[in-house]
């Protein structure tokens, strides 16, 4: 898989262990000597992404979305365009070479002449040129050549915390898709099931009507309760179709327009219930430590307050020293030909004393936004604690109810198999075994929306936490082992 060449990452052992399992979280640790250079989503301005020739695993699929994902393509971009930002910032720390020159050519009439003992004298040259060029350095910008440093130093810090939100969204969206992908091939397995139950149920009442033994209303049940059953299924299979298609989509394919069934596309990994553990306090100042919202926040509310110091630099003086080299026509020359030339240096220097307040406003203009920019933080960090509060609150919800299903699917089979029994032993009835058959349905559907309700609330509890380790599994190793 392509890997984005932007930044790297390094995987830091945290020392907490969320239920035993060390934590690993991804730091940004640096940037590459070559420069921001990223690739984009395979497909953009190429051929389109291979499908994959076998069945993908949850790491499969987020390096997949890394590498093809449209958002994620997009975000790079915005990264590539932040180093042009950083270029521009620092510019006033570098010197400028200029270069310049110029010819006038001016009627001869227009000269002054002045006539003497000696002759005419003409006070000019009709035609006249000098080229140069010059080193102009920065000395001193009223502290915006330190604050430059800084800011390009935040504007690198915000524009990876940016893209590092985006990554963990759509790596988020790619968990959630994959699941209800997971969740409706299960359904299907289910509603199969309760399907080729219920036919059997029909065609034995059908066998024992023939026999006499049973009444009509035994076969009229059994095929009511069968078509009542098929359309779960249908419903189910239309799940696992749309399902695939939204995960197409975030790994970065597009659909044949030849597949109007199937998407080829097949998953290799099962629901599953991974144990997790998390102190509610814990998890909420991990929050504001780890996600990279707040990160990208904080470092613009910095940014704004560099603003201010860059506005106020307009009240000083602003220096520069100079050298160069330069050319032109000697004025007592007498052919075009005719030239001077040689090294000139110098400081220069500019103080607006009175700019019309226009600085005055600049400066009430960067104090609003900085204090904007900290109200936005302070803003976002409240809401990130109500989102972990929630997602924990949910989370646990969804593990108590999966707790309360882990024997129910063994109950029902036991349940359907003792009716089944006493119903072929004369002792039992028809709406006994139907009974146990829709108990048995229910319970495997409510045990595999419990299994997938908890893995959903454990990848949005870890997004509001802001932990990565889950969003990034071993290739080819499920999720949770």
């Amino acid at each position: 898989m392509n890997r984005l060449r932007t930044i790297w990452g390094a995987w830091v052992d945290r020392g907490e262990c969320w239920g035993g399992v060390g934590v690993r979280v991804m730091v940004v640790a640096g940037w590459l000597a070559a420069g921001w250079g990223v690739q984009g989503a395979a497909g953009v301005g190429g051929p389109p992404p291979v499908w994959p020739d076998r069945p993908l695993s949850l790491a499969d699929s987020l390096n997949l979305a890394e590498a093809q994902n449209s958002t994620l393509a997009a975000a790079k971009k915005g990264l590539e365009a932040s180093e042009g930002v950083v270029i521009q910032t620092r510019a006033i720390l570098l010197p400028k070479v200029q270069a310049n020159g110029t010819f006038t050519a001016v009627d001869p009439s227009s000269l002054d002449t002045a006539d003497t003992p000696l002759g005419t004298f003409d006070f000019g040259q009709s035609e006249t040129w000098n080229v140069g060029v010059r080193v102009v350095q920065s000395i001193f910008e009223g502290g915006r050549m330190a604050s430059a440093v800084r800011s390009a130093r935040l504007t690198k810090e915000s524009a990876v915390q940016e893209y590092q939100t985006v990554l963990l969204d759509t790596f988020l969206d790619v968990r959630l898709a994959y699941y209800a992908v997971l969740l409706a091939r299960e359904q299907i397995g289910v509603q199969e099931a309760s399907v080729k139950l219920l036919e059997r149920e029909l065609l034995d009442n059908q066998r024992r009507f023939d026999a006499g033994s049973v009444p009509r209303f035994n076969v009229l049940r059994a095929e009511v309760e069968l078509a009542n059953a098929r359309p779960r299924l249908i419903r189910a299979r239309n799940a696992w179709r749309n399902g695939k298609t939204q995960l197409a989509h975030l790994l970065g394919y597009r659909v044949p327009y030849q597949v109007t069934e199937d998407v080829p596309l097949e998953l290799s990994d099962r629901l599953d219930a991974p144990p997790f553990e998390i102190d509610l306090g814990q998890a909420l100042v991990m929050a504001q430590e780890q996600r990279t919202e707040l990160k990208m926040l904080r470092a613009g509310e910095k940014l704004r307050r560099e603003g201010v110091v860059q506005a106020r630099a307009g009240r000083l003086p602003s220096v520069q020293a100079f050298a160069g080299y330069g050319a032109r026509r000697a004025i007592f020359g007498e052919s075009l030909g005719d030239e001077l030339h040689g090294w000139n240096a110098g400081v220069q220097a500019t103080w607006d004393i009175f700019d019309g307040r226009r600085t005055r406003g600049r400066i009430v203009e960067a104090q609003a936004l900085a204090e904007q920019a900290e109200v936005r933080v302070e803003d976002v960090s409240r809401r990130i604690s109500v989102e972990v509060r929630t997602a924990y609150s949910n989370f646990l919800e969804a593990r108590e109810v999966l707790g309360s299903q882990r024997k129910v699917v063994e109950q029902a089979n036991e349940a359907l198999r003792l009716a089944t029994a006493r119903a072929e032993a004369g002792s039992g009835t028809q709406l006994d075994v139907l009974s146990a058959q829709t108990a048995l349905t229910e319970a495997a559907t409510t045990q595999n929306m419990a299994t997938h309700d908890y893995m959903v609330a454990l990848a949005r509890l870890q997004r509001a936490v802001g932990n990565v380790d889950v969003e990034r599994p071993r290739a080819g190793q499920p999720e949770g082992r």
